[in-house]
């Protein structure tokens, strides 16, 4: 029985998965790393779709999953296990009718946490935004992926001090690049034990395809919504450049309201402006927000007018 103190999700296909060319040259790269024996670790911005393409690498692996999130505040036995609680044995004793005697024994509780129970058997971690723990909790995770073998704490008992990794155990990490805020920089001796992917933004075919797949808008109108985010990040003039993410917030929210950005252009751009300033801005940089909210309704003007004169010039001419 896997100790209840862990959750395991059952693998399955991820709704509303869009799988271009782009993202199954990715996955595909991922599927030999790690039938070669290797980790796989994709590494890029906040919402460059990491979390979401290992989410789909573990799908078909097949295996059950074990998700670690990363967290400043982890040790060692946060991804090990610890004693939790206590155990109490107590013994009546009736041999002689008039006389009860009791006894008791209480024990601490050693309960195995996540990454011990992946290791013990054979499921597939996926350990997101792994730099944000502290070097010293990973460094167990060095003798897993080289020797196959892990550490055991003394307290967990038994007379074996290592706990051989089971051959179909399998790990993906994902990361952000180290220069962001609250993220440490991951040992050399474990970067070498993986294979790094640099994940970078999607192309226009895919970031219009997961616009339209998670928003159920037209494909019309996602491209309009990709042409507004990729043009304010190609104008290098915000802060942080949005992602796909901006994309499907903005298409999300048309759809809830049941409103195109062709029928509705100034909300459309009201819109785009709350959820692109937010997304490309530190919180109270009101410069750079104005500034992103003024190439945002120009973008917004630009692309709306263009499907316009577009659809005038293809609609058939009454004579």
């Amino acid at each position: 029985m896997i100790e209840e103190m862990t959750t395991v999700l059952e693998p399955s296909p991820l709704p509303d998965f869009v799988e271009t060319k782009c993202v199954k040259e990715i996955a595909a790269r991922a599927f030999s790393y790690i039938k070669a024996g290797f980790p796989v670790h994709f590494r890029g911005i906040s919402g460059s779709g990491k979390t979401t393409i290992a989410m789909h690498i573990a799908s078909k692996i097949g295996r059950p999953v074990v998700m670690i999130h990363g967290d400043e505040e982890f040790t060692t036995s946060d991804l090990v296990g610890g004693e939790y609680g206590y155990r109490i044995k107590k013994v009546v004793d009736r041999f002689i009718s008039r006389v009860l005697k009791v006894e008791e024994d209480m024990v601490k509780r050693w309960v195995d946490n996540r990454l011990t129970i992946a290791c013990k058997y054979g499921f597939t971690l996926i350990y997101d935004e792994f730099t944000r723990s502290r070097p010293e909790a990973n460094n167990i995770l060095l003798s897993i992926l080289q020797e196959k073998m892990m550490d055991l704490p003394v307290g967990r008992g038994g007379e074996d001090p290592y706990l051989k990794v089971d051959p179909n155990f399998t790990a993906i990490f994902t990361s952000n690049p180290e220069e962001y805020a609250g993220v440490h920089r991951s040992q050399d001796a474990l970067r070498d034990r993986m294979i790094t992917m640099d994940l970078d933004y999607f192309d226009y075919d895919t970031e219009v395809a997961i616009t339209h797949a998670k928003s159920k808008l037209s494909k019309r109108d996602a491209e309009i919504i990709v042409n507004v985010v990729r043009g304010l990040r190609e104008s290098g003039k915000c802060e942080f450049a949005p992602t796909v993410r901006g994309c499907i917030m903005i298409a999300k929210t048309l759809k809830v309201q049941g409103i195109t950005p062709i029928k509705a252009k100034d909300y459309f751009a009201r819109i785009c402006q709350d959820i692109l300033a937010s997304e490309t801005s530190r919180v109270g940089s009101k410069t750079n927000q104005d500034r992103v909210k003024d190439i945002v309704k120009e973008l917004v003007e630009k692309h709306t007018n263009l499907l316009y004169v577009s659809n005038i010039i293809k609609a058939p001419s009454h004579i």
